[in-house]
């Protein structure tokens, strides 16, 4: 097979924030993606207030997207505690939500998280003071390790894998800037960012700073998009959605 024949397009968003309003917005999108890409990945925030009727509402218009789907939950869908709700909900209309796991679907290892804060390179928070401060920082440490066990995993299974990452905090710095830097602990983490390069992943897509920028690179060379909608828009997206072709 020939690498042209081989090739996978990836369509990738994040920050859908599905409301009540929304009802009907994307149904359209989503049925028309399949003569565009060849998977769907979303990359949290799939509900505006972690409500089980915005993930409901989400799961209706999703139903006319024949593609693979996967995802990963975000903080809005952690909000009210219903994100097991919001993932079973889901779930129902074939939906891969990934949380520390990996899955192959058209022949890409695709390994999600929701990651967390902590701050980038030499500002990044330390584990060192009050419990709450350490708490705080080693919810990121476990998150880059489930990152690091789920590409680890495709590694195992499958021979010279092509290998994304979907999460919603972002791994570098570069895509968050044009956000108010008083906020960036709260963004994303460094921390993120090293099993991409050590497990040679090709590109990572995440969402979370509305007002970032759309393209940084991690370390080792891996491409780091940034995909919310509000980001994609800015830089002229017509159709919420990002094609990556690997």
């Amino acid at each position: 097979m020939s690498n042209e024949e081989n090739k996978v397009r990836i369509a990738a968003v994040a920050d859908i924030h599905m409301r009540e309003a929304d009802k009907g917005k994307w149904a359209a999108w989503f049925k028309e993606l399949p003569q565009k890409a060849d998977l769907l990945l979303i990359g949290g925030d799939l509900t505006d207030t972690g409500d089980e009727q915005e993930a409901q509402l989400l799961a209706d218009e999703l139903k006319s997207c024949t593609l693979p789907v996967a995802a990963v939950l975000g903080n809005h869908d952690y909000e009210k505690g219903r994100h097991k709700l919001i993932r079973q909900i889901l779930q129902g209309v074939k939906v891969i939500i990934l949380d520390g796991e990996s899955v192959v679907l058209n022949g890409i290892g695709i390994a999600g998280v929701k990651g967390f804060g902590g701050g980038f390179d030499m500002h990044m928070l330390s584990m060192f003071g009050e419990g709450a401060m350490k708490a705080f920082v080693q919810e990121c440490v476990e998150e880059a390790l489930h990152l690091d066990r789920a590409l680890a995993r495709l590694d195992q299974e499958y021979e010279n894998i092509r290998k994304v990452a979907l999460m919603h905090y972002a791994p570098i710095a570069d895509t968050v800037k044009g956000e108010p830097e008083a906020i960036y602990p709260f963004l994303g983490c460094s921390r993120l960012a090293e099993p991409l390069s050590r497990r040679h992943v090709l590109a990572a897509f995440h969402g979370h700073a509305h007002i970032g920028q759309f393209q940084g690179e991690a370390a080792g060379g891996v491409k780091v998009f940034n995909v919310a909608k509000h980001v994609l828009h800015t830089n002229g997206y017509e159709e919420p959605f990002f094609i990556y072709e690997v």
